[in-house]
């Protein structure tokens, strides 16, 4: 193959980590010709994405759950549940159409902006935070009460 078969999948973000990226570019490889085992794979990358942001990793819903208590963003909380449910529906059949292209191309979005969301925005800013001067950031943690 001269070219790889990535259907309509994005490039992973960069800073997806390492096991969640190879689920998402096992499911690209395969989208145009199995959009169920796609979303199938991207829902157990965001499992695996749930316990980078902290979750134990035995039940997705639950992880969710409790990310949501310690303040997801509702966007990053939808985004996880529609991979969760999308993916769950193409090994247990139910009301969604998972054997659609388009559906699993969607998916590949979600699990790029949750990682977007949760991981490389948070390290950028932390990265400039981190580059303020010492006495900047010891003023903004004396107005916190963080001194």
């Amino acid at each position: 193959m001269i070219y790889p078969n990535r259907a309509n999948a994005p490039i992973p973000n960069s800073d997806m980590p390492p096991d969640v990226k190879a689920d998402y570019e096992e499911a690209a490889t395969i989208a145009s010709s199995s959009p169920k085992a796609a979303a199938a794979l991207l829902r157990l990358g965001i499992q695996k994405l749930c316990i980078h942001l902290g979750g134990d990793g035995k039940n997705i819903n639950a992880d969710i759950g409790m990310l949501v208590k310690i303040g997801l963003p509702a966007i990053v909380q939808k985004s996880l549940d529609i991979v969760r449910v999308v993916g769950n529906n193409a090994v247990h059949p139910g009301q969604i159409d998972t054997d659609n292209e388009d559906i699993a191309g969607h998916l590949f979005h979600l699990v790029n902006l949750i990682t977007e969301t949760m991981i490389s925005t948070p390290a950028r800013v932390e990265e400039l935070y981190g580059n303020l001067p010492k006495s900047a950031r010891d003023g903004i943690a004396k107005r916190d009460g963080d001194a």
